[in-house]
């Protein structure tokens, strides 16, 4: 039997709640300087517990990939005291870091020659290689001994493992580290986050994942992160696509959809994917931060894991057909759970309700980093 413990490292208190703009994420701009800002007595406890150590082991960190998640925890990290150097090709995404007291470099070269660890968060595993592997101005060709590369962003598992065991060559480290829960856990710095490693990097890397993020699973080697984050957004897709088909035939049943939805809620039913999109889906907003073709980029990876594994699956190429046909119909950058549109076409009806946010709240300040244990007993 496995018992799940966590070492429970706390960190500053917030002042409450805050709207914010999704679940999952896709790339936007977010204001590090003004967003969830502590007040001047309220500093990191995490930095205080494990100061002397956090700064041994990580005296600068270097962040790619200015997005909308990538901004959060851009932001967590210099809202935390960690010294921080950012780069992105929209210099409008660099400028609130800048003006908020953190560095900036022109290029991934630049960027890693500063700093001891590298983290990159970025869309699609192809600007990953471009970001590590660019001839002139990529990051490996600054990467030396000692340095340390964590991947954040949702990527190929077979891609980060090629780039990873390229860092290692060097001398340096290399974990994939993407992130779940949504934009609103990442931007208060209680996301939970996968680690794939070795056990000497994770270890090495652990007192900066407690200040991204609140639970920190190691999963495995390199790469076994990357498998796992695909599994958990193939389930949300699936779970999307459930949500749509249930209101739409409550609605059709004659059920009224806040009675259905809070139904739903209080049932067996219910699911992390219903209490967040399934609002926005009946507010009409449908503003998950994250789109069409993101769907796409993560349900081909997880169907491309399952290809090499020779497993053959029903589900997963029904969900592409099913996102492909809305990409066709809504366009790629069209939110995620207007999916939905489909049905509401197909039915004539409208699937809103009254009393619904058009945006996910994280009510939650920000707490306990934590490294999430599986003990045998």
């Amino acid at each position: 039997m496995l018992q799940v413990t966590t070492l429970k490292i706390k960190k500053r208190s917030g002042s409450g709640r805050q709207r914010i703009s999704g679940f999952r994420c896709e790339p936007g701009i977010a204001d590090p300087g003004n967003r969830r800002r502590p007040s001047s007595n309220t500093r990191l406890v995490a930095i205080l517990k494990m100061g002397n150590q956090l700064r041994r082991r990580i005296i600068k960190v270097g962040f790619i990939g200015l997005g909308n998640v990538g901004a959060k925890l851009a932001g967590t990290l210099l809202r935390n005291q960690v010294e921080l150097v950012v780069h992105d090709l929209d210099a409008d995404k660099v400028r609130p870091f800048v003006d908020a007291g953190a560095g900036d470099a022109d290029s991934p070269l630049e960027l890693v020659r500063q700093v001891d660890t590298l983290i990159t968060c970025l869309p699609s595993p192809e600007i990953s290689a471009r970001v590590m592997e660019d001839e002139e101005n990529g990051a490996l060709n600054g990467f030396s001994a000692g340095k340390i590369w964590l991947e954040m962003s949702t990527t190929d598992t077979a891609e980060v493992r090629r780039l990873g065991s390229r860092v290692i060559e060097l001398g340096g480290r290399a974990a994939d580290c993407p992130v779940s829960g949504g934009c609103h856990r990442a931007e208060t710095g209680n996301i939970a986050i996968l680690a794939g490693c070795d056990r000497t990097t994770f270890d090495a890397v652990l007192p900066l994942l407690t200040v991204l993020g609140r639970e920190i699973l190691h999963t495995g080697e390199l790469g076994s992160a990357s498998t796992l984050k695909v599994c958990t957004n193939y389930l949300a897709t699936a779970n999307l696509v459930s949500v749509c088909e249930a209101l739409t035939v409550s609605k059709a049943a004659g059920i009224d959809l806040a009675t259905a939805y809070h139904g739903i809620r209080i049932s067996s039913g219910n699911s992390f994917v219903h209490e967040t999109e399934g609002q926005v889906i009946l507010n009409g907003s449908r503003n998950i931060n994250f789109t069409m073709d993101l769907v796409l980029k993560d349900v081909g990876l997880f169907q491309q894991i399952a290809d090499r594994g020779g497993v053959e699956l029903e589900l997963s190429p029904l969900l592409l057909d099913i996102f492909r046909d809305g990409q066709a119909r809504f366009g790629p950058r069209e939110w995620s759970p207007n999916i939905i549109r489909r049905l509401e076409e197909a039915t004539g009806l409208s699937i809103t309700a009254e009393g619904f946010p058009d945006e996910i709240v994280d009510s939650e300040d920000e707490a306990g980093g934590a490294e999430v244990k599986l003990v045998a007993r």
